[in-house]
């Protein structure tokens, strides 16, 4: 390897060097068993964080509107409680939030293809924390879909 081959793996990442290499990394979502392409087949990062801003507006406009009387800190605490509230109940009762819905997204479990209250409601939880949210594994998941061994997939 020569000085422009490692310069340029180092500026291209880690798995853009190993695929050079030869290492064949799949599509996302392979190793959980989904389709490559079409409905089944994992959300895009930006389909999902459309629908996050979706929903954070519709939660903010609520919290404006009806709870508090301007635009300040506690519109926005309101809003993440909100955020919660509709995203919990939503997501562990039909699938998905009203952004979801609007971009053709679901939320699954792994195992069974619904996801409980309970699982709803760590999965908002985590995401609520935003942490969780920001750490992705190769496959697109947030760390916080994988703690709740769900996926966001396409309708």
């Amino acid at each position: 390897m020569d000085k422009r081959q490692a310069i340029g793996s180092w500026l291209s990442g880690p798995r853009a060097a190993a695929e050079d290499a030869g290492v064949d990394f799949g599509y996302r979502g392979q190793q959980l068993g989904l389709p490559q392409d079409g409905p089944g087949s994992i959300a895009g990062p930006g389909r999902r964080l459309a629908a996050l801003a979706l929903d954070w507006g519709i939660c903010v406009l609520i919290a404006y509107g009806l709870i508090t009387d301007g635009y300040g800190q506690a519109t926005s605490n309101w809003a993440l409680l909100l955020f919660f509230v509709m995203s919990a109940l939503t997501v562990g009762s039909v699938g998905f939030t009203p952004g979801k819905r609007l971009l053709g997204l679901r939320v699954v479990a792994l195992e069974t293809g619904t996801v409980n209250p309970l699982r709803a409601l760590l999965r908002t939880a985590l995401l609520c924390v935003a942490i969780p949210a920001l750490i992705w594994d190769r496959d697109g998941r947030g760390l916080h879909d994988r703690l709740a061994r769900t996926v966001e997939v396409r309708v």
